[in-house]
């Protein structure tokens, strides 16, 4: 018998089989990997921008897991890699993004990492902090109205845009409404170069919940299967017609906001070095190994697989073409590009 069948039996796995378990290691691995192909690129000349959400893999794997493919919508801001990896994005659609070639889903029209992709139910991104979130609460509403039971709405901000008046107004809403969605907060202590401390007086945004009317948890973030647990509560409350959850998941952010920040400026190394000792990653690539979800060798194994299909998604992407001016008017509207004709 391998090690990777003998799972100890005092392992709380909250339900998941080894193949879920691995899927969201793979998910963490892909989203590390891509993050830095894309300051690898940048700083190469490649591309003109990335951003960055190392430090953020256990919250978006974890949340990830709990989103039902085919029935949920996913309403993302633009550090959510991992979670449009985790629900489905593939890899190669990633790179086109970020080389904004023809075939990516806007063909190279968007920033990169603002994907979007009607198939696997997940909303186009806005880089305007917040402006997500009535969108999420649209969708939500529009739930309810057809009601479409059995259907729920995750959408995901920093920190940073609970200073937003589109946030508290979005709250405020759904409560009231009592509408199936999920607020995640993936608070990384940073509003790019602002700390949490020049924000707000409080020291959990979960705490902020009760003033709207709905249940708020803080989880630890940088623990994917206690994301998932608490995602997957606030989701099945959705569902069930339970109404909204404010989840914040706290985590850190590793590397700078994006390639264009350099966050020297406003924090130490020694402060970045010391969070480090948290890291996701490696943290869960132990608690599998230890547990016998995967041998050392089926570790080893996923990794190359990884990086395999990263390296082959950079190399089959950059080779496609830019889309041609002709088509500058196009796949901006659904049906006829010339709507106000």
């Amino acid at each position: 018998m391998s090690k990777a069948t003998r799972a100890k039996p005092d392992f709380e796995r909250h339900g998941l089989s080894n193949e879920q378990l691995v899927q969201m290691l793979w998910t963490m691995l892909m989203q590390r990997t891509l993050e830095n192909r894309g300051f690898q690129l940048n700083r190469q000349g490649k591309i003109p921008f990335a951003s960055a959400s190392e430090g953020h893999e256990a919250v978006q794997a974890g949340a990830a897991m709990a989103f039902e493919r085919g029935k949920d919508i996913l309403v993302p801001y633009y550090r959510d890699l991992g979670l449009a990896l985790g629900i489905g994005l593939t890899p190669y659609e990633v790179l086109l993004s970020l080389f904004a070639r023809a075939d990516d889903h806007s063909a190279g029209r968007q920033f990169p990492h603002h994907y979007a992709s009607r198939r696997l139910g997940l909303h186009t991104i806005s880089s305007v902090i917040a402006a997500q979130m009535p969108h999420a609460v649209g969708a939500a509403f529009a739930f309810k109205a057809r009601g479409e039971a059995g259907r729920a709405v995750l959408t995901t901000f920093g920190d940073g845009a609970t200073s937003e008046g589109e946030w508290h107004e979005s709250l405020n809403f759904a409560a009231v409404h009592k509408l199936p969605v999920v607020f995640l907060c993936e608070n990384n202590e940073w509003a790019i170069s602002t700390p949490q401390r020049l924000q707000m007086a409080v020291a959990d945004v979960a705490a902020r919940a009760e003033g709207y009317g709905m249940p708020g948890e803080s989880v630890d973030g940088f623990d994917v299967l206690a994301c998932y647990v608490a995602v997957k509560r606030a989701m099945d409350r959705a569902r069930g017609g339970g109404g909204p959850t404010l989840v914040e998941a706290k985590c850190y952010r590793f590397l700078s906001h994006t390639t264009d920040d350099d966050d020297r400026t406003y924090r130490s190394r020694e402060e970045v070095d010391e969070r480090r000792k948290d890291d996701p990653v490696p943290k869960f690539e132990r608690l599998l190994v230890e547990n016998g979800v995967l041998s050392e060798d089926e570790l080893v194994g996923v990794q190359r697989r990884v990086l395999a299909a990263a390296n082959d998604a950079t190399d089959r992407a950059e080779t496609m073409p830019y889309a041609e001016p002709s088509e500058l008017y196009t796949r901006l509207y659904e049906g006829p590009w010339e709507p106000w004709r």
